[in-house]
């Protein structure tokens, strides 16, 4: 029988060595691997991948959209469009870290308990990808 064993985010970004910057100044995450349209960055267990969202010939063939659709999958359009949640141990710590960066979802972000048993916290990158830190409370 087949098992799942891991999942790795992956962020759609516009500009990777800024992203990259981003992940490292701003959540603490180390580059394990880098070139001009992916990124692999790492912290404790966490991996998580950047791809180069930019391709913006799109915006010049627009007008044509019903006789040839967009289909790269890399328009810049996608950068900021991805989410994920990341289980964590120590979700005050980490909060308490994070905003100390500034890069929490907005300045009325606070740690919620939710009524499914965890106790999060929500961030976004620098091109707005949204990331929820969470413990569980069980």
């Amino acid at each position: 029988m087949a098992k799942l064993l891991k999942t790795i985010p992956a962020f759609p970004v516009t500009r990777i060595d800024e992203a990259v910057d981003f992940y490292k100044a701003k959540l603490n995450f180390d580059c394990r691997h880098k070139e001009a349209t992916f990124a692999i960055l790492v912290r404790d267990e966490i991996e998580l991948h950047l791809w180069a969202s930019c391709n913006h010939s799109w915006k010049w063939k627009s007008i044509f959209l019903f006789l040839k659709p967009i289909s790269s999958g890399a328009e810049s359009f996608l950068a900021g469009t991805h989410s994920c949640r990341i289980e964590i141990k120590g979700v005050d710590e980490l909060f308490d870290e994070l905003k100390a960066t500034g890069v929490l979802h907005s300045e009325k972000s606070a740690i919620e308990d939710t009524y499914w048993g965890t106790r999060e916290f929500h961030t976004v990158d620098l091109h707005g990808n949204l990331i929820t830190f969470y413990e569980n409370l069980e």
